[in-house]
């Protein structure tokens, strides 16, 4: 007696998977034509911007948009599953040999765990990579030199030192990897706003500890006079690195960025006396990912037992978009308050799935009964 809910409830969960990864290839495939290769035509044509280019810049961008696409994918993809096996008079067959309504949901929830799993290692690994490589490879491209393209025109605060710098790149030596950057200047200042000095060198690497500057040239500002060095090497311990120039340049899109990037530029920023509400809300946002995925699949799956029961796909796919967009409607509107009224956006995260789910095991009690 054991064997058979096990068996029907890798039906139900194998059900769901199926119809999950249907929809989730359509969404990412209609974003991939009409945000994606229909957006690049116009930059065809920049440079060396081939259209080869184009279509190999929007590859780069399927991990990201797979991650985007889920949480939709997910819950219209569960509501048309089980939407099928109602319409069919399954889940009522499945009922009659002894599976509860809590038992089909959890299998259910089987394949959308796994796939929030894989999500959540794509969205700190795969996903943030390939948007950065494929990134570097557009602009390289329409700029005909990824250098210049990626680094030019660089501006960095570390305390009272302002940072600018017109080239860089990354390098690699065996298993070391630094960034360098040339033809560097350093803006000093004082508590009290003056300037104490500038510095110009014709290259800064990244140490790990610090920077290693190297032919620097420092023009001194005193009370009463101007006095000039030359260093032929100067280290300036400072904390910024690779990750902290890409957040303070913006090279690097804070919707695109790991959660250890994303904590990397909200210290960076609070060292520094800067705004870093929209890292905040994208870090506090990846943490809650996994959570909203699964609050909105299970707040949606009562509807299954009922409302789907009579309607066919049409009626099926319209509930899944309705609560997906209702839900992410919600939840932006929450996080665009926390950002204007400067509240926790924990919080702002936490309250739309926690109403949602609230509603839902309303309902589900309300079935049930």
């Amino acid at each position: 007696m054991r064997l058979l809910p096990r068996i029907h409830t890798v039906y139900v969960a194998r059900t769901v998977l199926v119809t999950v990864l249907l929809t989730w290839a359509v969404l990412v495939g209609v974003d991939l034509v009409v945000s994606g290769l229909l957006s690049e035509i116009d930059n065809i044509g920049e440079g060396n911007y081939t259209a080869a280019t184009a279509l190999t810049y929007v590859l780069y961008t399927v991990p990201r948009r797979a991650y985007m696409m889920f949480p939709t994918a997910a819950v219209i993809g569960a509501l048309m599953g089980l939407g099928q096996l109602a319409a069919t008079s399954e889940l009522t067959a499945l009922r009659a040999l002894g599976l509860s309504r809590r038992r089909i949901s959890l299998a259910a929830a089987v394949p959308l765990v796994a796939l929030t799993a894989l999500m959540i290692v794509n969205g700190e690994t795969l996903g943030p990579w390939a948007q950065r490589a494929g990134d570097t490879l557009k602009a390289a491209a329409r700029s005909n030199d990824m250098v210049v393209a990626r680094y030019s025109g660089l501006w960095a605060r570390e305390g009272n030192t302002f940072l600018n710098a017109q080239v860089g790149q990354q390098r690699s030596e065996g298993d070391r990897q630094w960034l360098e950057l040339g033809d560097v200047r350093l803006f000093e200042f004082d508590d009290d706003g003056r300037l104490v000095s500038v510095a110009r060198a014709e290259l800064a690497e990244h140490t790990g500890s610090g920077w290693l500057l190297r032919g620097v040239h420092r023009t001194w500002f005193e009370e009463r006079a101007v006095t000039r060095t030359e260093a032929m090497e100067e280290t300036w311990a400072s904390q910024l690195d690779a990750a902290s120039l890409a957040t303070a340049g913006n090279l690097w899109r804070p919707r695109y960025q790991t959660a250890a990037d994303l904590k990397r530029g909200i210290e960076y920023r609070e060292r520094n006396g800067l705004d870093a509400a929209e890292y905040e809300e994208h870090y506090w946002g990846r943490w809650f990912y996994p959570f909203n995925v699964l609050a909105l699949c299970l707040a949606a799956i009562p509807f299954a037992f009922g409302s789907l029961r009579s309607g066919g796909l049409g009626r099926r796919l319209f509930i899944g978009v309705v609560f997906a967009l209702g839900f992410w409607l919600l939840q932006n509107q929450f996080v665009r308050l926390a950002g204007v009224y400067r509240f926790d956006f924990r919080i702002a995260y936490l309250i739309p799935p926690l109403l949602m789910m609230a509603i839902s095991f309303a309902l589900f009690r309300r079935r049930s009964g």
